[in-house]
């Protein structure tokens, strides 16, 4: 009953499943359908005729999923001629139905496509799983952005916060969203089912994830949440079989250690933000005893930085993995603080996440990943972004503005205590020479 209940009972009063033909056999095109669908016979067997687009479209092969994009990208098109008609026309009279023309002819009927196309019962899913396919056929075909654009578009608005539920995971939610738990996890791989039940089941391990009332059995978003008495600097300890295990109401810290995205489809639309935020209040409510909230989180683009960096000078040992950690902590840091894409942000996507969303840095750890993904990405290092919520909205504010790295007073301080070391190092050598 418990696994029949799981986000079941509140669903339905707002999604009824049922079934509905999937095949009336329609032997026109593809594009044809789409056409009708946008045309006279969409509001009258709208339903069907969708459901057969969608059905039709999963039997495509790839090199037709790439002609039906190219369908959609260039046949639906706005049309620019009859567009500046309109403006002209809205400009010299200024009615109500010019501006409702130009509100029209300013969408490009693609939009209106997959709105119709979003009818059947786990039609949304099959659209998400569309983009995913847009987004790879993008690689080699860059004109497809201008449907992207507008699949972004619409994937914003059905996904907004309105929709969203969060739903903790633990060991007693169904197998089949457990399996997806592991199945998803991209941060630090889940072993096995024993390996799953030492992140969920425990007092002081919590999960959450965000689920969309047409998706209900496909999670969008999970973050795994490790509750502890200290600020973790090593994932081995914060995941050992050997850790000790608290009570969740004598921990001080809740350390929010993997973020996963599940639906490749749902790329760019972001949830993580929200995600952290609500599961903080969340948090707050349950264990008010909770005084700090830090992740810990990888770096995964260090290395690849490294790599182009010629003039710092020992980069091959970190490249290579033989840097002692002392050194590797160090090149982290400076990267966190210094490196920048060709944007001026951050180079790495992970501190550019954190920090956009009002963390700041807390700590920066050397040998505190030493799985192989680990060395090979950062050479072991990891860091905590903490989320103060005090300064949250003002460090948003500072990263959006001037792209400034917000650092916690914390780490500030272990910042200026290891400079006269630094400094009294790199003179010894010229005093001692100039005598």
């Amino acid at each position: 009953m418990a696994a029949r209940s799981f986000l079941g009972d509140m669903l339905t009063t707002l999604f009824e499943r049922r079934q509905t033909a999937t095949n009336f056999g329609d032997n026109r095109s593809l594009s044809d359908m789409c056409r009708s669908l946008l045309d006279a016979e969409g509001e009258i067997s709208g339903l069907k005729l969708a459901q057969a687009i969608l059905d039709r479209y999963a039997r495509l092969t790839p090199d037709e999923t790439l002609e039906f994009f190219l369908f959609l990208n260039n046949a639906l098109e706005v049309d620019m001629a009859a567009l500046n008609d309109a403006i002209v026309e809205y400009g010299l009279t200024q009615s109500m139905a010019g501006y409702a023309k130009i509100s029209a002819l300013s969408e490009s009927p693609r939009q209106e496509l997959l709105r119709r196309l979003n009818q059947p019962p786990g039609a949304t899913q099959a659209l998400v799983n569309m983009r995913r396919d847009l987004l790879e056929a993008l690689e080699g075909t860059p004109e497809l952005a201008r449907s992207d654009l507008d699949f972004q578009h619409l994937l914003r608005s059905w996904f907004n916060r309105g929709f969203l539920v969060l739903q903790p995971i633990n060991w007693e939610s169904p197998a089949s969203i457990l399996e997806k738990i592991v199945e998803y996890e991209a941060v630090h791989a889940i072993s096995d089912w024993d390996d799953l039940r030492r992140r969920l089941y425990p007092q002081d391990r919590r999960c959450f994830a965000y689920f969309h009332p047409s998706m209900p059995d496909e999670p969008l978003i999970f973050v795994e949440v490790a509750l502890t008495k200290s600020v973790p600097s090593s994932i081995q300890r914060l995941l050992s079989e050997e850790r000790k295990h608290r009570d969740a109401q004598d921990t001080k810290v809740a350390v929010f250690y993997s973020i996963s995205n599940c639906q490749k489809g749902l790329r760019g639309i972001s949830f993580g933000n929200l995600l952290i935020k609500q599961v903080v209040a969340e948090l707050q409510q349950e264990l008010p005893g909770l005084e700090t909230f830090v992740t810990l989180s990888p770096i995964p683009k260090l290395n690849t930085w490294l790599a182009d960096q010629s003039d710092i000078k020992g980069v091959e040992p970190l490249i290579q993995g033989t840097a002692d950690q002392i050194t590797v902590k160090a090149a982290a840091t400076h990267y966190l603080l210094s490196a920048k894409n060709t944007h001026g942000a951050p180079f790495d996507p992970v501190a550019r996440f954190h920090l956009g969303n009002g963390a700041q840095i807390f700590a920066v750890h050397g040998a505190a990943d030493l799985s192989e993904n680990g060395l090979r990405q950062s050479g072991g290092a990891m860091v905590n972004y903490q989320y103060d919520l005090d300064v949250i909205e003002q460090n948003h504010e500072k990263f959006v503005q001037s792209g400034e790295v917000c650092i916690s007073p914390a780490f500030q301080a272990a910042q200026q205590k290891s400079r006269p070391k630094r400094a009294a190092a790199k003179t010894r050598p010229k005093s001692r020479a100039s005598h």
